[in-house]
């Protein structure tokens, strides 16, 4: 796994007795770069002094230059060395600061000082903005001074040096260390010291993860032989993106929630990542996909798209009942219904159409199975067919009460399937871009329908890899080794 590296002007600023994780000198760092040849460790600079040119200075600056992750970096040491500089961030800041105010109990009088490591504030009720605080300036050590009037005022933001920590401070700094710098699927003894790191950012308590738990494990085992650490965040942790060499992303994405920010920002800091912004802009609505697979002469079942409830007599002139009706932005067969009558039709628009300003109307192909063809990079992953949930017409049904009930599947091999379901999924898949798509299709008498193309597709341990077992795992693996190599 990849090495955490504390580095302190003297020993006894931070004795290795308080951290699992090696201690050394600025001096040593600075002048013994052998000390970490085969590794890329993450560097937490604790010196005492980020002045321009001093010792914590150089070794932010020379961490980069080796290709090691540092906190904090020299962009905000500089940034944090004089007012003039964090300027334009103290609007946004100096805002979350007061929401948070005014959401305590007691709000505060005089002057304001916190102490924010790691993202996090020494006192309770400042959580969102200590998180934003770390967002910006992203350093292990941030002292925030301000005036309390009518309005929370930020007078000085700065970089608090460890050895002007009073002893609870050191010590509430000890404890958000160690939870910054523990993983939950680390592996005690890693057989290959890590090269990279890849943050795999996933929900716990999602009901229909594309990954579950266990397979997230199985994944992070294998990268581990690879020299790659697997380590899982939640949405709390955009403030930390930076620290990790790539992103993939296991939770279902939305345009509108936090898995679009953190994919934007993956590409703002130069990281291979999975989902990519504009796959999952070009996924997520499903009036995109049928324009831009119609454009492209690709099978699909006939569609329509439709902006007004009164439109029923186009509808029924080139569709027969039942049709299906779709929201632009449904995902795992949410937002998609079926109408059997006008009767049913009718309030369907009128439903969705309140929601959006676009819907599409479709034929219904009624089959007992999905193919779902898996595409990385341009080429075929898995194959695998998911069956209808029993007594429905979807892959999953959703009850009244929230639950959730899905089909089986049955899993082939890429060169058993028919070549027309993977030749016309590999097709549609390079049209959303080179990243990792699942590629849904309708497969009847008239020939192969495309229905849905994923930005987000299930990878769970023992269903797409039943045939392929871990050559679908290395293969994404490689997708991400090829790109953090080239760069």
């Amino acid at each position: 796994m990849s090495t955490w590296v504390i580095v302190v002007d003297r020993l006894k600023d931070f004795p290795n007795a308080d951290t699992p994780h090696k201690v050394i000198t600025a001096r040593d760092y600075l002048s013994r770069p052998q000390l970490f040849a085969e590794q890329r460790p993450k560097i937490i600079n604790l010196a005492r002094s980020f002045a321009y040119q001093g010792a914590g200075y150089y070794c932010s600056l020379l961490a980069e230059a080796r290709g090691h992750r540092v906190l904090p970096s020299v962009e905000t040491i500089l940034d944090l060395s004089r007012a003039s500089l964090y300027r334009t961030a103290v609007p946004e800041i100096e805002a979350a600061l007061n929401r948070c105010v005014e959401k305590l109990p007691e709000k505060p009088a005089g002057t304001l000082r916190l102490l924010v490591c790691f993202g996090a504030a020494d006192r309770p009720g400042y959580g969102d903005f200590a998180r934003l605080l770390f967002d910006w300036y992203r350093a292990p050590v941030v002292e925030v001074t301000a005036s309390v009037g009518k309005w929370v005022t930020i007078k000085r933001i700065r970089l608090m040096p460890l050895t002007a920590l009073t002893p609870e401070e050191a010590a509430f700094l000890r404890e958000r260390l160690t939870a910054h710098t523990r993983g939950q699927w680390r592996s005690p003894k890693a057989r290959t010291p890590a090269k990279w790191s890849l943050a795999v950012l996933h929900d716990p308590q999602e009901a229909l993860p594309p990954s579950d738990t266990r397979t997230l494990k199985h994944f992070a085992r294998l990268a581990e032989k690879r020299g790659v650490e697997v380590e899982p965040i939640t949405k709390r942790d955009l403030t930390r993106l930076a620290e990790y060499d790539a992103l993939f992303i296991r939770e279902t994405t939305s345009i509108d929630n936090h898995t679009y920010r953190f994919a934007r920002r993956a590409v703002q800091e130069g990281m291979p990542v999975i989902d990519d912004p504009v796959s999952i802009t070009r996924c997520a609505n499903k009036v995109y996909l049928a324009e831009v697979l119609r454009a492209r002469k690709i099978p699909t079942p006939r569609t329509l798209i439709v902006d007004d409830a009164k439109d029923i007599a186009r509808i029924e002139a080139e569709l027969a009942y039942p049709v299906v009706v779709k929201i632009p932005d449904g995902s795992f067969s949410r937002g998609v219904k079926k109408a059997s009558t006008r009767e049913e039709l009718q309030a369907l628009l009128a439903q969705m159409l309140e929601d959006s300003d676009l819907i599409l109307v479709q034929e219904f192909m009624p089959t007992e199975f999905d193919w779902r063809v898996g595409v990385l990079d341009g080429e075929p992953l898995f194959v695998c067919q998911y069956l209808m949930a029993k007594k429905h017409w979807q892959i999953v049904r959703h009850d009244p009460d929230g639950k959730a009930h899905e089909g089986g599947f049955r899993t082939f091999a890429v060169e058993d399937a028919p070549a027309e379901v993977v030749e016309i999924a590999t097709k549609a898949a390079r049209l959303m871009g080179r990243g990792l798509y699942g590629v849904d299709l309708k497969q009847n008498e008239k020939g192969v329908f495309v229905i849905e193309i994923n930005d987000n597709p299930n990878l769970v341990h023992g269903v797409e890899d039943a045939v392929a077992k871990d050559a679908v795992w290395n293969r994404l693996l490689d997708w991400f080794l090829v790109r953090l190599e080239r760069r």
